[in-house]
């Protein structure tokens, strides 16, 4: 009916009819109705909790209402899709358009005033009309007084003046609004124009005062980017206009927002100190909004500074997924440590959506059932290529990326809560620093395809059949992280790197399983001949250190080279393969590394003391980590603690981590500490075993309450024992020569045994037990330090040995008193010798024991091989 066009709203009871519009066939105004009864239901919460901005429309008639609102709820939509083109990934887009402005409508004077005064913390602008009811009659001057009055309040506020009447432009200049003619025929366009030279929606654009444009940006980076090169005359010119915090809004930026908003020209001695404060502002949001936030990859908006890229729609593998969760929850633990950078290494991840197409670009869909060697599926992996949608990606990320880089391998199953594939694939460690930017990426390129060919390699293959997994059933995401450390003399590592599990298997009083157990290293670590050596210590007890008991202890023990990449040779190798880029480094060779002084105590010959200082020139540096763990340079011990449980919490069990430390070099740098890897301890209550039994105790061949160690041994059918009867602690020594004589034999025919014997093993003091070498039990599977009358010596606990204990999974049982539990003689009193010496007996079973510890119980049994035979093994 056209007579509805001309219908006063005020004569509507407004009782039972909310708000009245005229529906002309445009189907946004249904829309447009949805979202306005959602915006008035929503406005107060989402302002209060997220501070989302409100746009006030001030209109009386059904018709205008009816045609405007649909347009503004378009624009609104359509310019918050064009500013979301820089948001960070799926998640972030979706709450961007959550946060996108609310329409508040009002069709009086008054209550108009009223959602302005309500709202005015929150306002992005106001459209207006002109002639509306105030004081309960329409006024021709309505819209006029109502912006004139806001524009008193609020200068920096956006107005927009409304009208069918052209007349009325004069007027609206005056307050000063933009005026937008009702009738025109590019309406649309014009409150598209609006949206963006006003509202803050398009890119924000610099001008001198004069009105003529010096530079513009389209997003935070490019403001950030741009903004050092703006005339000085331009920073001002917006700067008193609050012009930056207005452009921030409209990007849901409003935490940066409202940190400008305040702040005034007048604050600053000069232009360019307030231009500096901006790009810092700029660049301190740009990377907290990143941290802890998976990004998706996006050539027209990668930013090289992002903390996790993951490129491609496939899955990222267990390895990169645990740590993307992990890095949102670093976030709040970073919070509370001013002056260490906690977080995620920059992290790159090629989803496994590429690997399907290396795949089948290349014909490679059968390898899985390939039972060729090694070799030939490396080289067939690597005379492939990669699809050409990720050569883009990596040349983009690589002109940006020219720093070491680790490549790991992230598959679907390699951190699986149950019978993970951990361990078996490999990691490449790149320079990544030659002049030649095509070498750079030969090298990244063979990397990549070394971690695709390891999916199919033999032992994986063998594995996969173990566990009933299909081969074709994984699939190989690779995650590539800037190395943590820096450059010294040509090598680069960090200063300390380690591991820390949740769960202690071999705890020494006052530690408990709970507390957790952590390996600490210099540099990339320690080689492979030198592992024993990393330091173990509890993160809750880091001064407890049973490696570390005397002088003797500590240079035994201590680690003596470190690893560390060669840059040098490096930026000269044009070959692809990477794989000799670590070098072995002496400790004593670098004794003014600043990582050397760092975590270095002296050992002072003349004195055969060990001081708690950086090397000095009469002495040699020893790596005992005194620094962090005894004094707190750095709160090592804390961090791990907190990272753990913070692990265990998110992923419901207990976790294993590793990590990358680099120390600060002067005052006013901050340290940095980085979570390089977390996953479930695998299989965690499979490994721990099913707690003994009463029965299991009492008919055990020896029972202990004071074990060290985890899990089951069932292939052990050698014992070694000394001879209670013959037992002479004058002749400890040649007891311990017997022991390294029967050890050699037992190496050389690749066979392990369990050693019974009184007292302390490898007790300095050969009047307190058998004074072994570790050379002498090198072939121990499993140790029981029995008690003996003739010896009276305290448990103890594990203490030596305990690198060689921990790092090689023995078992160790404490029987020195009746209360540790029992030792049956009597049946091994009735078995044969295989052969016997002075003072040892040397029994080969039939069939193996079967030696089971409860880990977080510290009791182990060994049972008779007649029970092991019908057990698992």
């Amino acid at each position: 009916n056209p007579n509805w066009m001309a219908l006063d709203p005020l004569c509507f009871d407004c009782r039972y009819i909310d708000r009245v519009f005229i529906w002309s066939g445009n189907a946004d105004l249904l829309l447009a109705i949805i979202k306005s009864v959602e915006d008035g239901f929503n406005v107060s919460f989402d302002t209060q909790r997220a501070r989302v901005r409100v746009i006030i429309m001030v209109e009386d008639s059904p018709l205008y209402i009816s045609s405007l609102l649909p347009l503004l709820y378009k624009e609104i939509v359509t310019q918050t899709q064009a500013v979301m083109e820089e948001s960070l990934n799926e998640e972030h887009r979706f709450f961007r358009m959550r946060a996108r402005p609310k329409i508040l409508m009002a069709t009086t004077y008054e209550e108009a005033l009223t959602l302005y005064r309500q709202y005015r913390p929150y306002l992005l602008g106001v459209i207006s009309d002109v002639r509306f009811p105030r004081e309960g009659r329409i006024d021709p001057d309505a819209g006029y007084r109502l912006l004139k009055t806001i524009k008193a309040e609020s200068p920096d506020l956006p107005l927009l003046n409304f009208s069918s009447e052209e007349s009325n432009r004069k007027r609206a200049l005056k307050i000063p609004a933009v005026f937008l003619d009702k009738n025109s025929p590019v309406l649309h366009e014009e409150i598209h124009l609006f949206f963006q030279e006003h509202l803050g929606f398009g890119d924000f654009v610099f001008r001198l005062p004069d009105g003529s444009e010096v530079a513009r940006a389209a997003n935070l980076r490019q403001l950030e980017t741009v903004l050092p090169d703006v005339p000085e005359a331009s920073i001002h010119y917006h700067g008193l206009r609050n012009h930056f915090s207005g452009w921030l809004m409209a990007r849901s930026e409003i935490l940066l927002a409202y940190r400008l908003r305040p702040v005034k020209v007048t604050d600053f001695a000069s232009t360019t100190l307030l231009k500096d404060y901006l790009v810092t502002c700029l660049t301190e949001r740009r990377r907290g909004r990143q941290r802890g936030v998976v990004t998706d990859f996006d050539p027209a908006h990668f930013d090289p500074d992002a903390d996790f890229v993951k490129f491609g729609n496939g899955s990222m593998g267990g390895k990169a997924r645990g740590l993307a969760f992990m890095a949102s929850r670093l976030k709040a633990l970073a919070d509370t440590r001013p002056g260490i950078q906690i977080g995620v290494p920059q992290t790159f991840v090629i989803s496994t959506e590429a690997f399907d197409a290396f795949i089948n670009e290349n014909g490679l869909r059968d390898i899985a059932s390939c039972e060729k060697d090694d070799d030939h599926i490396v080289r067939v992996f690597q005379e492939g290529h990669l699809p050409a949608f990720l050569q883009e990606a990596i040349d983009l990320f690589l002109t940006h990326a020219d720093y070491p880089l680790a490549v790991r391998s992230s598959s679907l199953l390699e951190d699986a809560q149950h019978q993970p594939f951990t361990g078996l694939y490999a990691t490449y460690l790149l320079p990544n620093c030659h002049p030649d930017n095509n070498v750079r990426r030969r090298q990244f390129e063979w990397a990549v395809k070394r971690v695709y060919a390891s999916t199919f390699q033999a032992k994986v293959r063998r594995y996969a059949r173990s566990t009933g997994y299909r081969l074709e059933q994984e699939k190989m995401a690779v995650m590539i992280q800037r190395l943590t450390g820096r450059e010294h003399e040509g090598f680069f590592c960090p200063d300390i790197s380690g591991q820390a599990f949740s769960f202690n298997f071999y705890p020494v009083a006052p530690m408990k399983a709970e507390d957790g157990i952590a390996l600490v290293a210099a540099g990339l670590g320690a080689p492979d001949d030198d592992k024993i050596r990393a330091l173990r210590f509890c993160p809750c007890h880091p001064q407890k250190l049973p490696q570390f008991s005397t002088v003797d202890d500590i240079l035994q023990n201590a680690q003596r080279h470190f690893m560390a990449l060669d840059l040098q040779s490096a930026r000269r190798r044009v070959d692809s393969q990477v794989t000799a880029g670590l070098e072995k480094l002496d400790i004593d060779d670098w004794p003014e590394h600043p990582l050397i002084k760092a975590i270095s105590s002296t050992f002072v010959p003349a004195e055969n003391r060990i001081r708690d200082s950086a090397p000095m020139r009469n002495g040699y540096p020893v790596v005992t980590f005194a620094p962090i763990l005894k004094h707190n340079t750095f709160p090592l011990a804390a961090l791990i603690t907190d990272l753990l449980e913070s692990g265990h919490q998110g992923m419901g069990g207990p976790v294993e981590i590793e990590f990358a430390v680099q120390l600060p070099r002067s005052g006013n740098e901050d340290a940095v500490f980085h979570l390089l890897q977390i996953r479930p301890m695998p299989q965690f209550e499979q490994q721990a075993g099913e707690a003994l039994t009463d029965r299991a105790k009492a008919e055990a061949l020896c029972f202990s309450n004071l074990a060290l160690g985890n899990g089951r041994h069932a292939n052990i059918a050698d014992i070694v024992l000394v001879d209670p009867e013959r037992f002479d602690p004058a002749r400890t020594v040649d007891i311990a020569a017997e022991i390294g004589r029967l050890n050699a034999d037992l190496g050389n025919a690749g066979r392990r045994f369990i050693l019974i014997g009184p007292g302390r093993w490898g007790s300095s003091d050969h009047w307190l037990g058998i004074p072994v070498t570790w050379n002498d039990i090198s072939q121990v599977a499993a140790i029981v330090e029995a008690g003996h009358p003739k010896i009276q010596a305290d448990p103890s606990q594990g203490s030596h040995f305990f690198q060689n204990l921990t790092s090689l999974g023995i078992v160790y049982l404490t029987l020195q008193k009746p209360a540790h539990g029992h030792l049956r003689w009597d049946w091994f009193n009735r078995q044969p010798d295989l052969a016997r010496t002075t003072f040892l007996r040397h029994i080969r079973l039939a069939a193996p024991l079967n030696i089971q510890v409860d880990g977080r119980t510290s009791e182990a049994v060994v049972q008779e091989p007649s029970e092991s035979a019908a057990g698992p093994p």
